[in-house]
C-alpha cells in the first residue's frame, strides 16, 4: 500500500493539483482582502455611509432587544438570531472578482499556450485532421465516415 501511495503522489498531475490548490487558496485570501479592504468601504460611503458587515435583518430578537442602527456583533452577542444579506454582497463581490481572476489566468494561459512562434521561411504543416460539416467535431482527415454521428463523408482521398 505504502508503496502504491508513493507512486500516486508522486505523479505530476498530483503534485501540480496540490499546487494549484494552495496557490488558489492564496489567491481567494488575496481577492477577499482587496474587497473587504479596499472597495466596500468607498462603495460603502458612496451609499451614505454603510458598513456592508452590519447590514442585517433581525429574524427572533435575542436576550434584549437590539436599539436601531445596532451591528451585527451586538445581534451577536445578545443572541438575536440575523439574516446577514450584507456580509452575502460583499461574499458575491468576492467570488465575482475571484471568477474574472481565474478567467483572466486562464485566458492568458490559453493565449500563451496557442501561441505558435513560427521560423522565417518555415511551411506550416499539411493538417491531419478536418471539421465534420454535420456534426463539427474534430476527425482524421482521411476518414470517409464520422465516427460520432456517421454521417458519409466525401472521400478527400479521390482527389
Amino acid at each position: 500500500m505504502f508503496t502504491e501511495f508513493k507512486e500516486f503522489i508522486s505523479r505530476g498531475n498530483v503534485i501540480d493539483l496540490a499546487i494549484g490548490i494552495i496557490i488558489g487558496a492564496a489567491f481567494s485570501t488575496l481577492v477577499n482582502s482587496i474587497v473587504t479592504n479596499l472597495l466596500m468601504p468607498p462603495f460603502g460611503l458612496l451609499l451614505g455611509n454603510v458598513n456592508f458587515q452590519d447590514l442585517f435583518i433581525v429574524l427572533k430578537q435575542g436576550e434584549t432587544t437590539l436599539p436601531a442602527g445596532s451591528t451585527l456583533q451586538m445581534a451577536r452577542d445578545v443572541g438575536a438570531v440575523t439574516w446577514n444579506y450584507g456580509q452575502f454582497i460583499t461574499d458575491l463581490i468576492s467570488f465575482l472578482l475571484l471568477a474574472l481572476g481565474v478567467f483572466l489566468i486562464i485566458k492568458a494561459i490559453t493565449k500563451f499556450k496557442t501561441a505558435v512562434v513560427k521560423q522565417p521561411g518555415e511551411e506550416p504543416a499539411e493538417p491531419t485532421e478536418k471539421e465534420c460539416p454535420f456534426c463539427f467535431t474534430i476527425i482524421p482527415n482521411k476518414a470517409v465516415r464520422c465516427p460520432y454521428c456517421t454521417s458519409q463523408l466525401e472521400d478527400s482521398r479521390k482527389s
